[in-house]
């Protein structure tokens, strides 16, 4: 059963703007906690109450001694893979500590359930056998798996002293609607955007990388599936499939009309390989991927062509 008073922590931004709606549409009275840094073009709906500060600051946690939530899911997270690279220590003050904050604020405002978001893309590194379990030795090859295989490590310490349930979920490579299309990370959302705007894609590397893509609407399920469950630990959320850059793209283009894409040179840091099972995740929390990757991908290529037509007649 889903706790009825949920904080969300980056509920304003890609991931978290679905696992509200799913929230506020099941009956929860959800606190959205974001600083809107990294925020969506969404309105928090009715149902909902938003709160503009960071995670880990004194105002949250005053916040939410106020609103005595009964769960909280952490969604907020300040960059990827190679952020984190260009600059680790300033990537852990800004993101691991705050994370760290925001735990025990949860638990001291009397939080019963503690969810957060990790990456299984990143905490397995290179992993000799997949799809990786979550019995797979952490290796994380980038700050970034180390920094999420650390707040892990926090919200499990805090779990026991507060005497509470936490869950770390590590997602696979979401894409979805709604995802920032400007930046350095997500090939998904990077692609349909230039795609959209009679752009080639961009491949860095030779596109034989492979990755766990999944849908956002199925990770905003999975989301709620685990606040509704007691389990603690860790849960590989992903489709269990490798997709190579190369045919995601390729699908793209062959759905866009669009020219072939731009190989540029390869990013450090990056594995080569990701798959993850989710046998764990259908038995604790009796969840898997819903959405294929050609369905997933015709819902999101017309977002972003809406959204660059969208654009396009505003400046015009």
């Amino acid at each position: 059963m889903l706790p009825e008073r949920v904080a969300v922590t980056g509920g304003a931004g890609f991931i978290g703007s679905h696992t509200v709606e799913r929230l506020v549409a099941a009956g929860c009275q959800v606190l959205v906690i974001d600083d809107l840094s990294h925020a969506c073009e969404w309105q928090v709906p009715p149902g909902a109450e938003l709160l503009v500060a960071d995670c880990g600051s004194d105002q949250v946690a005053e916040a939410l001694a106020c609103f005595r939530p009964q769960a909280g899911l952490h969604l907020a997270c300040r960059g990827g893979v190679q952020r984190a690279r260009r600059d680790p220590g300033n990537f852990v003050r800004s993101s691991v500590a705050s994370s760290v904050a925001a735990f025990r604020a949860l638990a001291v405002a009397g939080a019963g359930r503690i969810v957060t978001a990790s990456s299984g893309g990143a905490i397995y590194g290179q992993p000799a056998r997949l799809p990786a379990s979550e019995r797979t030795p952490p290796a994380p090859l980038s700050p970034y798996g180390a920094s999420k295989l650390a707040e892990e490590g926090y919200l499990a310490a805090i779990g026991r002293e507060y005497r509470l349930a936490t869950l770390a979920l590590r997602y696979g490579n979401v894409y979805g609607e709604r995802q920032d299309g400007t930046g350095e990370a997500g090939v998904v959302a990077i692609s349909c955007t230039r795609l959209a705007a009679g752009q080639r894609p961009v491949i860095n590397g030779d596109g034989e990388q492979t990755r766990d893509f999944l849908y956002v609407g199925d990770v905003a399920a999975a989301n709620l599936a685990a606040l509704a469950s007691r389990r603690t630990g860790v849960v590989n959320v992903g489709t269990g499939r490798e997709t190579s850059v190369n045919r995601l793209v390729g699908m793209l283009v062959e759905l866009a009309g669009g020219e072939g894409p731009d190989h540029r040179p390869g990013l450090a840091g990056e594995v080569r390989r990701v798959c993850l099972d989710a046998t764990r995740a259908r038995r604790w929390l009796g969840w898997e991927a819903g959405t294929g990757l050609e369905l997933g991908l015709q819902r999101t290529l017309a977002h972003f062509r809406e959204r660059v037509a969208s654009a396009s007649g505003a400046s015009g």
